[in-house]
């Protein structure tokens, strides 16, 4: 039985991956058969003995840019009939939900992982189909995003999570942030548990939940209380 997505990612630092493709959600769903990771190292595709992967920018500046020969070789390579090409990168698109629940109905996701001051700017105008950015800040490479994007699709697969109403509660997922949660005990150092989700009456209960999760947004994500904001996490 082949996996439900097939992902494929290019980079230099493949020993990142390693122990967080084992475990927890991710790990369970790739030795369950519902997803498929295959690591790539960037230098198998160069040629020569120094496996040289960046050079020094045209124009001056600081820093090494990818060279675009390895990257067109690896993913000529690594393409099928219907591949997505994603690169990571702090000036791409915002990674959200809805963006995670459209990757997760694709047959087969590329990542490349930029690293140093970028890719060269042929790949992105050639290969590329989109460019996605996990946060408006900058990390040494983009071998973490891409865990991130795996982690958020992956949710989004079929039979990955136990429990499918998990993702109609999260933040997120129709606009708005999640409500609290509370276990046993009903009362700890004093604190006690809300009376109303003791109370067994689930419409009451759904009702206090939404009203928790209007409040939490109001005050701590605004932003997505803006119509626009709204209509964007809305659209699918």
């Amino acid at each position: 039985m082949s996996a439900a997505l097939r992902v494929d990612f290019l980079t230099l630092f493949p020993g990142m991956l390693s122990g967080y493709l084992g475990e927890s959600m991710v790990g369970r769903a790739i030795e369950n058969g519902l997803l498929e990771v295959g690591i790539h190292q960037l230098r198998d595709f160069t040629e020569g003995k120094g496996r040289v992967t960046d050079d020094r920018p045209f124009g001056g500046g600081a820093g090494m840019v990818l060279k675009p020969e390895p990257v067109f070789k690896a993913v000529e390579a690594l393409s099928r009939e219907r591949t997505t090409v994603i690169y990571l990168a702090p000036d791409g698109e915002p990674l959200t939900t809805n963006m995670a629940r459209e990757l997760a109905g694709l047959g087969h996701l590329l990542l490349i992982s930029g690293h140093y001051e970028g890719l060269d700017q042929r790949v992105r105008d050639t290969l590329v189909h989109r460019e996605i950015s996990i946060g408006d800040y900058v990390l040494t490479n983009g071998t973490l995003a891409g865990m991130v994007v795996i982690d958020a699709v992956a949710r989004h697969i079929p039979g990955v999570l136990g429990e499918a109403q998990s993702l109609e509660q999260d933040s997120f997922s129709d606009g708005l942030l999640t409500f609290p949660q509370w276990t046993r005990p009903a009362e700890f150092r004093g604190m006690k548990v809300p009376d109303v989700l003791m109370s067994g009456n689930h419409p009451e209960i759904e009702k206090w939940r939404q009203a928790q999760r209007l409040a939490r947004t109001k005050k701590l994500r605004p932003d997505l209380l803006s119509p626009n904001s709204f209509q964007t996490n809305q659209t699918s």
